[in-house]
């Protein structure tokens, strides 16, 4: 095992200190093979289920172990963040735990499953702007006139080693894994992948997925620089108009390769999901699945694992999935 030595505010360290954090508050979840999607890709591929967490999704990790290390002069103040949904739940979650006021600003026609569960765990909910990055905008100048303690979903040291547990879980069941392809939004999640497999076997392949009708993190990660993208997908937990400055500084060394899938490859992947694991993925939760499809080829014979991130697709989402015209094939060619 190596600490990786470049400048970076996220260390191997950093995650091992976030595993003791969030120990008290939830469980590892299930790292399953199903060897009927082995099979049918030719590879030894595992699902990580993260869709097991209490919210449905890995960004709980993140919000516990942030939550938990706040000055107590900042709990008392409450926390304020902007979110399609997952992230959000995550905040309320871990303010639940802690006693603590969470706003929650969602853009307008954000996932009802997912406001129903924030506002349930006691999140504050506000509707606001036509995407995340109005609504993230919002929340900032809140912060700055209120004087809550700003959460960013992807700009947070301590939301990157959260979520980086994960990965040491996959690692300690698994060690000889080749490759992880995990989902894309703002990025924390990969960079928290990044920094776990590289620290301890530089020779793991960790590769990224974005949506093609959303972007940005994507071309950033191409050009070397923070670019915004227009999103026209309905992975809303990949729909970020801007990429974030600390995860893009972690892929931009370590991530290994980054792919892009349609709308139709993560439809697809949620039915077939559905069907081998009997695991309900919303679309950015599927997307791993969509990427190892279209990477079957180099993945081939390879320990592969990849990141179920959530399960929170609402009834009218899976309803338009199965009922997509024709249905989405299962035919791999």
């Amino acid at each position: 095992m190596t600490q990786l030595t470049d400048n970076l505010p996220v260390h191997l360290t950093d995650v091992l200190a976030a595993r003791k954090s969030i120990a008290p508050f939830l469980q590892p979840t299930p790292l399953f093979n199903y060897p009927s999607l082995s099979n049918m890709l030719g590879m030894d591929l595992w699902v990580k289920h993260e869709n097991h967490q209490p919210i449905g999704a890995f960004k709980v990790r993140g919000g516990v172990h942030l939550i938990a290390n706040l000055p107590a002069d900042q709990k008392r103040a409450g926390v304020i963040t902007a979110s399609t949904g997952n992230h959000g739940q995550s905040i309320a979650y871990a303010a639940r735990l802690f006693g603590m006021r969470a706003i929650i600003a969602v853009p307008q026609g954000a996932n009802p499953a997912k406001v129903t569960s924030m506002r349930n765990l006691g999140g504050e909910v506000v509707f606001h702007g036509e995407d995340f990055d109005e609504a993230r905008e919002w929340v900032e100048q809140e912060a700055q006139d209120k004087g809550y303690r700003y959460i960013h979903s992807g700009n947070e040291p301590l939301l990157v080693a959260g979520v980086g547990t994960y990965a040491l879980e996959i690692l300690e069941k698994e060690p000889q894994v080749d490759a992880i392809i995990v989902p894309v939004g703002g990025g924390s999640g990969a960079a928290g992948v990044c920094i776990v497999a590289k620290s301890i076997n530089p020779r793991i392949q960790v590769v990224g997925v974005q949506a093609e009708a959303a972007p940005a993190a994507y071309l950033s990660w191409k050009e070397g620089r923070l670019v915004a993208s227009e999103t026209h997908t309905f992975a809303e937990g990949l729909a970020t108009r801007t990429a974030f400055a600390l995860p893009q500084s972690i892929l931009r060394r370590h991530l290994d390769d980054f792919v892009l899938v349609s709308e139709d490859e993560m439809a697809r992947a949620i039915v077939m999901l559905l069907a081998h694991t009997r695991n309900l993925a919303e679309p950015a939760g599927a997307a791993p699945l969509a990427a190892a499809i279209k990477l079957r080829r180099q993945l081939i014979d390879k320990r592969v694992a990849i990141i179920l991130s959530g399960g929170n697709l609402s009834i009218e989402q899976l309803r338009q999935v199965l009922s997509a015209e024709g249905g989405p094939a299962f035919s791999l060619v």
